[in-house]
């Protein structure tokens, strides 16, 4: 068995009246609330200095939570004979072009045609173990529905490396989104903490106050003015969860058909131009419009610095290029 890193924290007053098991499920993501409830009951969480075995207890502010480690099974991921797009590889480290809609590794409700499914068929046991028996190889993630370069360590010497240039904020990280609406400079910064969302637990906000909170900074550029939409150049200088969607959404400018953040999962080429969409209008853009565009890190054998980008994707192309075509 394997065990999930042990997890504690003390109530804060949004998690005053949560059930035990959904304000765990937020603090530890890889683990389902199945596998926590089953924690819970084994006795393995403690309120106060207490087993607290009801999943459905209900928190107070200022309750300390302490969860012993969690064991989870050794069996790594199933392998898949899903198609990779590699666009660099050596002794060291694979970079990826992550298609949208691929999850990096199995989570709640995502079990199969993972990155990491992909990634065993194609390598085998050639990739790292740092990350545990669930994650081989993975050092960092994009979200399920952005699409882009990320960089996968064959072993455990690189997947330390990369991971301290991750935490260091050495690696050089570029994103390309189509955002709503026009920013009214060509140029900004969003310096926001981001924390957990007061009352929807799969979203994150910005949370000034909240101890939980941790700092954010993103830069962003204008690459292009288009009709209702900007695409931008976006540097996020931290890594927190949904950094980017948040800040961008905070900034009055969230990216396109985020549903998360932005209200809506899906558009048309009528509905681009301002215009009422029908029944048998195709859709351009079935998810966010954010794309990983470059990551450089120092390769972790020759220190060499190593730039990769990937070109945008057919779905984003095709929004940018009915946009340009309505906005002459």
């Amino acid at each position: 068995m394997h065990a999930e890193s042990p997890v504690e924290f003390v109530a804060t007053e949004d998690d005053a009246g949560q059930r035990l098991d959904a304000a765990l499920a937020t603090r530890a993501e890889r683990l389902s609330r199945t596998l926590l409830k089953r924690a819970i009951t084994a006795g393995a969480v403690a309120v106060n200095g207490r087993p607290q075995t009801k999943p459905s207890y209900r928190l107070e502010e200022g309750d300390v939570v302490a969860v012993e480690a969690v064991p989870l099974p050794d069996e790594g991921p199933r392998p898949e004979a899903i198609p990779l797009d590699v666009l660099y590889e050596d002794d060291d480290l694979v970079v990826v072009d992550k298609p949208p809609g691929m999850v990096v590794h199995p989570a709640k409700g995502h079990w199969g045609g993972t990155l990491v499914a992909a990634l065993a068929h194609r390598f085998g046991d050639a990739l790292s173990s740092a990350g545990g028996p669930h994650r081989p190889g993975v050092v960092h993630r994009l979200d399920r529905d952005t699409s882009g370069v990320i960089v996968v360590a064959k072993h455990d010497v690189a997947h330390a490396s990369l991971a301290a240039q991750f935490a260091d904020r050495t690696t050089e990280k570029v994103y390309l989104a189509i955002v709503l609406g026009e920013p009214d400079r060509d140029a900004d910064v969003v310096d926001e903490p981001i924390g957990p969302h007061p009352h929807v637990r799969e979203k994150m906000a910005i949370r000034r106050d909240h101890a939980y909170a941790r700092p954010a900074l993103t830069t962003f550029a204008v690459v292009e003015r288009l009709r209702r939409c900007s695409l931008l150049r976006v540097t996020p200088k931290t890594g927190r969860t949904h950094q980017i969607r948040v800040h961008l959404a905070h900034a009055g400018h969230p990216v396109l058909c985020d549903k998360q953040y932005g209200g809506r999962s899906r558009i048309t080429a009528s509905e681009l131009d301002g215009r009422t969409a029908l029944p048998d209008d195709a859709a351009l853009l079935q998810r966010q419009a954010l794309h990983a565009f470059r990551l450089g890190v120092d390769h972790p054998t020759t220190g060499a610095r190593l730039t990769f980008e990937a070109a945008l994707p057919d779905d984003m192309r095709r929004v940018l290029d009915h946009l340009r075509t309505t906005s002459r």
